[in-house]
C-alpha cells in the first residue's frame, strides 16, 4: 500500500491592485457612515471611532461569514476569503482574527484623513497598514499579506459578484472608441 501526494490546490490569484480597490470599497462605506457622526472639533473623537468598529465588523465578518467569503467590495470585484488549504469559508473567530487586524489599520486611516488637515503628520498613521499588506507584494506565490498569514486565510478570485472591473474597464474603452471617432 502507496500513500499518494495530493498536489496543493491552485486557485486563481488575486492581483494586489484589485484587493485594494475592494478594501477602499469597503473603507469608504464605513468611513463614510462613522465621518458624519464626527464633530469639527481636533483631535481624536470616541463616537466615530465606535460607530467605525461595529460597521467594520458588521460589513468585513458578519456578512462575510454568511456571503459566500464576500464584503460589499470583494463582491463588487469577485473575489472571496477562504481557508487557506482548505476549500472552505473562514469560521468566525479566523474572520474575527483577520479583520480586527486590518480593522485597526483602517481606523488608523479614518483617523488620519479626519485629522489631515488640522495636522499634517497625521498621515503617518497609513504606515502600519501599509507595511502589513506590502508583505504580499514579496510573496509570489500565496499573495499573502501578515493579517492572511495569522488567520490562515487567502483571498481568491470567485464566479460570484457584480464584475464591477470588468464593466469599468469596458466603459473606458467604449468611451475610447467613441473619442477616436
Amino acid at each position: 500500500m502507496t500513500i499518494e501526494r495530493v498536489p496543493p490546490q491552485r486557485y486563481p490569484q488575486v492581483g494586489f491592485g484589485r484587493r485594494c480597490m475592494a478594501f477602499a470599497i469597503d473603507f469608504l462605506g464605513v468611513w463614510l457612515v462613522s465621518s458624519t457622526l464626527g464633530s469639527n472639533n481636533i483631535g481624536i473623537q470616541i463616537v466615530p471611532i465606535l460607530v467605525f468598529i461595529i460597521f467594520w465588523l458588521i460589513l468585513r465578518v458578519i456578512v462575510p461569514y454568511n456571503n459566500h467569503g464576500q464584503s460589499l467590495g470583494r463582491w463588487a470585484l469577485d473575489m472571496q476569503v477562504l481557508e487557506a488549504g482548505r476549500n472552505r469559508i473562514p469560521d468566525l473567530p479566523s474572520l474575527l482574527k483577520r479583520e480586527t487586524i486590518v480593522g485597526l489599520g483602517a481606523l488608523m486611516i479614518s483617523i488620519a484623513i479626519n485629522n489631515i488637515i488640522r495636522n499634517p503628520t497625521a498621515i503617518l498613521l497609513i504606515l502600519p497598514l501599509a507595511i502589513e499588506c506590502s508583505v504580499a507584494l514579496s510573496d509570489t506565490q500565496m499573495r499573502q499579506t501578515m493579517h492572511d498569514r495569522y488567520a490562515r486565510t487567502m483571498i481568491i478570485s470567485s464566479q460570484r459578484g457584480y464584475s464591477l472591473d470588468v464593466k469599468f474597464k469596458r466603459l473606458v474603452e467604449k468611451l475610447r472608441r467613441n473619442v477616436r471617432q
